[in-house]
């Protein structure tokens, strides 16, 4: 996959996430999907960090939009290669710290069949 293309699905992936287009967002996802972030760790202890396959990906992120509506991604770069991206971005919360965040997308076949969130 050329990069131009990986980085369009990432685009793709913080407009529909600041959106809060949860179908749009998932439907850039494989069905059996790996997603890791600490903040799952915090919120849901006993996934051990991840969650695997759309409904998990729907809950979480429905959960993580009901309780931060002013929960939004800024960029700052992103970095296409192979088939992974990976995105630094800024989190921004009323009444929080912004927090900076790297993420890793591996696609295949135009989707993203795992995701890695790590921060800083």
């Amino acid at each position: 996959m050329t990069p131009e293309k990986l980085q369009s699905i990432a685009f793709k992936w913080f407009e529909t996430f600041n959106n809060k287009e949860l179908e749009k967002l998932l439907s850039l996802y494989d069905e059996d999907a790996v997603h890791f972030s600490p903040k799952l760790k915090i919120y849901k202890p006993d996934t051990n960090g991840f969650v695997t396959g759309k409904e998990a990906l729907r809950e979480w992120w429905q959960d993580a939009f009901e309780r931060l509506p002013s929960l939004n991604y800024k960029v700052k770069s992103l970095t296409a290669n192979g088939d992974r991206v990976f995105m630094e971005y800024t989190r921004t919360v009323n009444g929080e710290e912004d927090m900076l965040v790297a993420e890793v997308l591996d696609i295949r076949e135009d989707k993203i069949i795992a995701s890695r969130v790590y921060h800083g």
